[in-house]
């Protein structure tokens, strides 16, 4: 299995961003978000809306998707981390084979700049990031409106 690279200049077909977001809503459990926010993510990270892009990784096998990744770059630095891991799953069959750290590793390897990701508290994907170097920094606070 391979990972596949799209930014802003590898395009994602609308097709691609339909079967992605659909993916992402379906693997990502209690924490997902709505299908809504998946896809504005990646029309973020393709440049498709107003922003400075990102990337989204895919991993298949037998041309199924077993693991997506989307980043946004955030154009910060120093005070904020330069990118944003939004989304990331796996399909729950291919979850224990090492495609959520593979996915990770390509991350940090093809992104510049620090990554920071939002994990719910309760969700047990956290020891994953602590040992590929992520740390916990902050105490997210939130006024929904």
């Amino acid at each position: 299995m391979t990972i596949k690279t799209f930014d802003a200049f590898t395009r994602l077909s609308i097709n691609d961003i339909n079967r992605i977001t659909n993916f992402l809503f379906e693997h990502s459990g209690t924490f997902r978000d709505t299908k809504s926010a998946i896809r504005k993510s990646m029309l973020y990270a393709a440049k498709e809306i107003a922003g400075l892009g990102g990337y989204v990784f895919i991993m298949e096998h037998e041309n199924n998707i077993v693991g997506a990744a989307v980043v946004n770059k955030t154009g910060m630095n120093e005070y904020l981390s330069e990118n944003i891991l939004v989304y990331m799953a796996v399909k729950e069959e291919f979850r224990g084979q090492g495609i959520a750290k593979a996915l990770i590793k390509h991350t940090k390897k093809y992104c510049r700049g620090a990554i920071a990701t939002h994990i719910n508290k309760d969700n047990p994907v956290i020891k994953l990031f602590e040992n590929e170097g992520f740390e916990a920094r902050n105490i997210e606070m939130r006024l929904k409106r």
